[in-house]
């Protein structure tokens, strides 16, 4: 009977004590849970509150001095990562879900706010643009920026963010390190120095430049996370890309014309596998406004309001050697190369003569006009818009084919340079969903960094 009664101690002390653990696992598992969702929640509290902040401050400056503004108080590559994970769409549930039927346009920003204003206001009187998914890829961080992306209310809109931006990287690759070359040190006079690239020279004798080298960066890291990585589209088996940027605007039946030309390009033109709404010299007039025209794609030409779709994108991508590695620091110009020296299907434009999309940055990066007033430019813009709409050509019922040009080019290509450092080529071949490189780690460090984002 004593024996007994011991055994039944023994079971109860090892009930008493395995409960007792059990309690105290499940309080430190809240615990720990709390203070991770607390941490969270500090993080966007603290984004909030510095934006709020941010933006009053900015607001009281004169207009000329505004300067990108962040939130000083988290790791902005932190923050960034965050966004870009949360991937959230604006305006979803009012114009939502998004389907292989959404007409999916993407807008590469970079910091020029007053051009961005025009565009959006473009697309708040386009028709149809409530069927459409605004995808605005940032290289720099800035609250007022974000600020008027998030008042659209006319369209679904999601953000994504280029992690690898010199606003992230201002002191080391890919921005520019102490320890660069300088742009026109020389070759000989760069070995002697030392600095991290000598040996890497472009075509013309010079060293990179980072504000150049990230605008193509950019574009190809924005094509690769559009088709390969959102949520949205990542499981579409297939669907079309219009390429806009932050210097356009729009025609009110640029969506209308688009689709049209989608209809009528299986028949008039199966190979064609580029749409292009933008010309930089014609009008909208009687003779241009329903015409299209076939021609091999070609640089300067047919790289305003581009579109194709994901089939074509994965032929493009796997060309990344050719547009990685070549010496050449703009994006089309790397395509006319991928293009000439590794597409078997050549890629063949579709271009509406009569522009349904407007180039309206004449100053910039690549322009160096003395008159540089948007203003104006906007305003002879809708000037040929509004004489389009009295005379009835937008919404034309069919477009007619009045030039076609089925012979590729075979004149030399001739490349502008910019992009002779291997870094370059290990970065943008690490950002290309297919063509991951163990090799790149050891180049540089910034590219360790891609893991963790």
């Amino acid at each position: 009977m004593i024996r007994r009664f011991g055994r039944r101690l023994d079971v109860m002390f090892y009930i008493v004590i395995f409960c007792t653990m059990f309690v105290v696992f499940t309080k430190i598992r809240e615990s720990s849970f709390q203070n991770f969702q607390n941490q969270i929640s500090d993080y966007y509290e603290n984004d909030t509150i510095q934006e709020l902040n941010a933006v009053d401050a900015i607001k009281s400056q004169p207009q000329q001095q505004q300067q990108p503004v962040q939130p000083k108080s988290i790791p902005l590559k932190k923050l960034l990562a965050m966004k870009n994970v949360e991937q959230k769409i604006l305006n979803e549930k009012r114009y939502g879900p998004v389907t292989k039927d959404t007409i999916f346009i993407t807008i590469q920003v970079h910091n020029r706010i007053e051009y961005l204003k025009y565009l959006i206001d473009s697309f708040r009187n386009a028709k149809d643009i409530d069927k459409s998914l605004l995808i605005f890829s940032h290289d720099v961080y800035d609250n007022n920026i974000n600020e008027l992306i998030q008042s659209i209310d006319f369209a679904m809109a999601l953000q994504i963010f280029y992690p690898y931006s010199i606003q992230l990287y201002p002191n080391i690759f890919p921005g520019t390190d102490s320890k660069d070359c300088g742009r026109d040190v020389g070759k000989e006079k760069a070995i002697e120095m030392n600095c991290i690239n000598a040996q890497y020279p472009d075509t013309y004798g010079h060293y990179r430049e980072s504000k150049f080298t990230q605008m193509k960066h950019h574009w190809w890291w924005k094509l690769n996370r559009i088709f390969d990585e959102l949520k949205v589209t990542k499981d579409l088996k297939n669907f079309t890309l219009l390429l806009v940027e932050e210097d356009h605007y729009v025609a009110p039946d640029f969506i209308y014309i688009y689709k049209l030309v989608q209809r009528q390009l299986p028949l008039e033109c199966p190979r064609c596998n580029i749409i292009a709404l933008g010309t930089y010299a014609e009008k909208l007039d009687s003779e241009s406004y329903n015409q299209i025209e076939i021609a091999p794609w070609t640089t300067n030409l047919h790289n305003m309001g581009m579109s194709f779709n994901k089939s074509t994108w994965l032929k493009i991508r796997n060309c990344a050697e050719h547009f990685c590695t070549y010496d050449e620091y703009n994006y089309d110009f790397s395509l006319q190369n991928i293009n000439r020296k590794c597409l078997k299907e050549k890629l063949f434009t579709a271009l509406i003569r009569g522009p349904r999309i407007y180039h309206v940055g004449e100053c910039g990066i690549h322009h160096a006009k003395s008159n540089c007033d948007v203003n104006n430019i906007i305003k002879r813009i809708d000037t040929d818009i509004k004489s389009a709409q009295k005379d009835r050509f937008l919404y034309p019922e069919d477009l007619e084919i009045v030039s076609t040009n089925l012979r590729h080019p075979t004149n030399p290509l001739i490349n502008n340079g910019g992009w002779a450092d291997k870094r370059d080529h290990c970065l943008c071949l690490e950002m290309t969903a297919n063509k991951k490189n163990d090799e790149c780690h050891k180049i540089f460090p910034a590219t360790n960094d891609i893991n963790d984002l």
